[in-house]
């Protein structure tokens, strides 16, 4: 074979080469960002298993505290749906210059539960009145959200204020940098007790549920939902209407979480 011939051959490979990997590229699935709270690791998870199975579409799901990712996408992570644990950072991350928020409305609700590891001794009780969580402790430290910004934290120190029991326990918390941090203080034995959504008590098997705080105690823990982004593209916003569907709900109600219509709060 003539050197013309190679040349001819090698140049009609590299650009079959080429186009093949233009077109796979063109088949790969469209890639949607959602910055979720680390409370939502599971349900969504399982909602993007679900929607996949049906829709040429990749969910990249990105988990830390609401506040750490409200952050982030104010500093420019490139989000196209945030799942905030509490209206307060999804109120936050709208008023930043360059962060555009839409399609904005409230998803799930959910109760704070005290938590013990399994194994623990201490029996079932509700977290109010007379029934000192200081008591339980022991000499140990109860693992929370940090109250300063990690929407749990937020929600257990307004239901220790409303149960009277904040002063007594304010020196003796152990804040976690996300509430599955938190949990996972207890699961470990590292703290006899904490406070954790109840989601999160459902989701882990290595510790049990006390009691539930009164949801009077507390504000009403609700999680919005948002596409971010001036321009959101189809796919996002699809995923965004699908989430507030009947499928959708039937697997956050399976993960513990409450879901809200449109006259819930």
């Amino acid at each position: 074979m003539s050197r013309r011939s190679l040349v001819r051959m090698w140049i009609v490979h590299a650009l079959a080469l080429s186009l093949g990997m233009a077109s796979l590229s063109a088949l790969a699935a469209e890639r949607v960002k959602v910055f979720a709270a680390a409370s939502l690791t599971d349900a969504v998870n399982a909602l993007a298993d679900a929607y996949e199975r049906d829709h040429d579409i990749e969910i990249v799901p990105v988990y830390a505290a609401s506040s750490t990712l409200a952050r982030q996408i104010a500093n420019g992570a490139p989000a196209d749906i945030y799942l905030s644990a509490n209206e307060q950072w999804m109120d936050w991350l709208g008023k930043q210059d360059g962060v555009a928020l839409s399609h904005r409305h409230d998803v799930l609700g959910n109760r704070l539960a005290l938590i013990a590891p399994r194994d623990s001794a201490l029996d079932r009780f509700t977290p109010e009145g007379s029934a000192s969580i200081a008591e339980r402790l022991g000499d140990g430290r109860l693992a929370l959200g940090n109250p300063e910004h990690v929407p749990a934290g937020i929600y257990a120190k307004q239901a220790l204020q409303g149960i009277g029991q904040w002063r007594t326990l304010r020196a003796r918390l152990a804040p976690a940098s996300n509430v599955r941090t938190a949990l996972a203080l207890v699961e470990r034995g590292e703290a006899p007790l904490g406070i954790v959504y109840a989601s999160d008590a459902q989701a882990s098997d290595k510790v049990k549920t006390l009691g539930t705080f009164p949801e009077a105690s507390h504000e009403p823990i609700v999680y919005p939902v948002a596409l971010v982004g001036a321009s959101p593209s189809e796919a996002a916003a699809e995923l965004a209407r699908w989430l507030e569907g009947d499928e959708a709900s039937a697997i956050f109600q399976r993960f513990g979480f409450t879901t809200l219509g449109d006259g819930d709060r």
